[in-house]
């Protein structure tokens, strides 16, 4: 039995993946930071870029890059070649000038030689945060992920109304009267048309973001566009930090997929 231990972790060696422990060890342990326009921004380079220099542009950061708590995310994009990257606005909804300053993030992130075409993930209300900017940018979109993703400003973020006042600086009044011109459900037309690949995760109990007026939606008039959606929908899950949202397979092969790199 001995003897047969020895065999199988030497097979083990001889043939497991071509990852050295010194470039394992070379993930980023904190973010480099830089401020842009006087907003603070977050980027964890991967050691070993992917073709393209890909990224993943994450939402919401505030305060932090939460996504960095994440082992199973953080670890497999880093390993896989894709750089992770986030701005701090605080709590925005998407309002034409907060998507500005989103714009001047991105355009420094290229500048510094980073994919023109990041992946966009949202999370809850950074979902909101995300698509406002890609209805805005279809054309610079590779691919969006969202993780129980706020998609309707119609509902959630007239829900919250201090806060979405103050970012589109409009009366309510007026707010929902231009409704349809902010409100990203109603302006998929440049992502359909460019098909840009979308992956949602959401629970079907989700009372702080319900799959009902958002992710479902969304994925209805993606679909009626003809462009490319898929939904995991988790059963009996909510607004949780599980594994089922936070250490889910085939996000992480949509990710590397879209950003044409393999699995480390």
């Amino acid at each position: 039995m001995k003897n047969l231990n020895i065999v199988r972790v030497i097979s083990l060696l001889l043939f497991a993946p071509a990852v050295s422990v010194s470039a394992n060890d070379a993930l980023p342990k904190t973010a480099e930071k830089f401020e842009v326009n006087g907003h603070m921004t977050y980027l964890y380079a991967a050691p070993q870029p992917a073709a393209g220099k890909p990224w993943i542009w994450y939402a919401p950061v505030i305060k932090g890059f939460s996504l960095a708590g994440k082992k199973v995310y953080f670890e497999g994009f880093l390993r896989g070649g894709i750089s992770l990257a986030g701005m701090d606005l605080g709590e925005v909804r998407g309002g034409p000038a907060s998507t500005e300053q989103f714009t001047l993030f991105y355009q420094e992130m290229v500048k510094r030689g980073w994919s023109p075409k990041p992946i966009l993930l949202g999370q809850s209300r950074g979902g909101l945060m995300t698509l406002a900017w890609a209805m805005r940018n279809p054309d610079k979109v590779q691919a969006f992920v969202g993780i129980y993703p706020v998609c309707n400003l119609e509902t959630w973020g007239m829900k919250n109304l201090p806060v979405t006042l103050a970012d589109y600086k409009l009366t309510e009044a007026d707010l929902r009267t231009r409704l349809p011109e902010f409100n990203p459900l109603d302006n998929l037309k440049g992502l359909i048309e460019r098909k840009v690949p979308m992956f949602v995760v959401h629970g079907d109990v989700d009372k702080a973001v319900p799959y009902e007026e958002n992710t479902l939606i969304l994925k209805q008039r993606y679909e009626a566009g003809g462009a490319p959606i898929t939904v995991k929908l988790i059963a009996g899950e909510g607004h949780q930090a599980t594994p089922s949202f936070f250490e889910n397979k085939e996000l992480i092969e949509f990710v590397l997929k879209q950003a044409g790199a393999k699995a480390p």
